[in-house]
């Protein structure tokens, strides 16, 4: 499995590390804190809307210029003109062969579209916004030295007199598009996240006296949901439709874009070639399988493991890759646990 981030030591090592009981998390979570000594306490807390997560890992990339929103809207899947102020909008950068390289959470402040990335993909995303600038009035920069992420648990796109946030649209279909696992019924409905930018150096005071719950919470609460992630859910090859991804990201009549041809044909003329899978993994065992684990059945690989946690009430679950194929109700294995499936994307 190819991933889009770096692995390396993280660029910035949140302050909030040095909180009472924090354990830092490993691999593309690592600089902030994967809990703080009670993880399902810290999920029931972000569950029930008490709790904020430090995700100052992330980038943060800024686009200036009075062009910004028409330019965006040119080179990525989502329709961004006319974007109000304070309106949240998701959008990916494609490959010329329709394979996700981006995943951009994307705000506009009325002067400035700033957009967060995943952890170690916004020199790489800014260095590409840079590239395609042309004649145009834009201005790209990557400010993550300068900003930070924090997770809330809220539904709300922010207000003016607030600090600037990114709604989560999950798993609403947003605009012109279409869905590829269920609308009706969907586990993540009514589900309430966004992004709120703050300045690094203020990180601490953002916080304040609030709960602070760990990544291994919000993981937990976003595999529940069905919530793909860059670099956990996509590798080198992933198209959207495989992980449900049109229904928040892509407009599917908006003209021309990297990519562009691919969501087109696949949407109109057949199915994907593989299809996002939650799994309720076998509990009775004491250690999890690790992400990227092979799934298999009868023997055979029939995909890998994208994502695990432990759910507060659901307990062992994870998100798989799979071949389309795949009989939608086998038992597979992952490293030698049994997991049962629910359909995510439809074969």
């Amino acid at each position: 499995m190819t991933e889009h981030v770096r692995t390396g030591a993280p660029a910035h090592r949140s302050p909030l590390l040095s909180r009472p009981g924090a354990v830092e998390g490993e691999g593309l979570d690592a600089g902030v804190a994967a809990h703080y000594g009670n993880p399902v306490r810290e999920q029931r807390l972000l569950a029930e809307g008490l709790a904020v997560v430090d995700l100052s890992h992330r980038g943060v990339v800024t686009v200036t210029g009075p062009d910004r929103l028409s330019w965006l809207h040119s080179i990525t899947s989502q329709q961004l003109t006319g974007l109000e102020p304070h309106d949240s909008r998701e959008a990916l950068v494609l490959s010329p062969k329709g394979h996700v390289e981006h995943d951009l959470h994307l705000v506009d402040d009325g002067t400035t579209t700033w957009i967060t990335t995943e952890p170690g993909t916004s020199a790489a995303l800014a260095a590409w916004l840079d590239s395609m600038r042309f004649m145009l009035r834009v201005e790209v920069a990557d400010v993550t030295a300068d900003w930070a992420v924090l997770g809330e648990p809220s539904g709300s796109e922010s207000r003016p007199g607030e600090p600037l946030a990114w709604r989560d649209p999950w798993p609403g279909l947003v605009g012109d598009t279409a869905a590829y696992g269920p609308v009706e019924g969907h586990p993540a409905r009514g589900r309430r996240w966004r992004e709120v930018l703050v300045p690094r150096a203020e990180l601490a005071r953002a916080v304040g006296d609030r709960d602070l719950a760990g990544t291994w919470a919000s993981e937990a609460l976003r595999v529940a949901a069905w919530r793909p992630r860059l670099g956990f859910e996509t590798d080198h090859r992933t198209i959207a439709h495989e992980v449900d991804l049109l229904r928040t990201a892509v407009h599917l009549h908006k003209g021309c874009y990297r990519g562009q041809e691919t969501i087109a044909r696949v949407h109109n003329l057949g199915r994907p070639p593989r299809r996002l899978v939650f799994l309720h993994l076998d509990g009775s065992g004491h250690t999890l399988p690790d992400r990227g684990s092979a799934v298999s059945l009868d023997g055979k690989q029939v995909g890998f493991l994208t994502s695990v946690a432990r759910h507060h009430e659901d307990g062992p679950i994870g998100l798989a890759l799979v071949k389309r194929n795949t009989p939608v109700d086998a038992t597979l294995d992952v490293a030698g646990v049994s997991a049962a499936q629910e359909v995510v994307v439809a074969p």
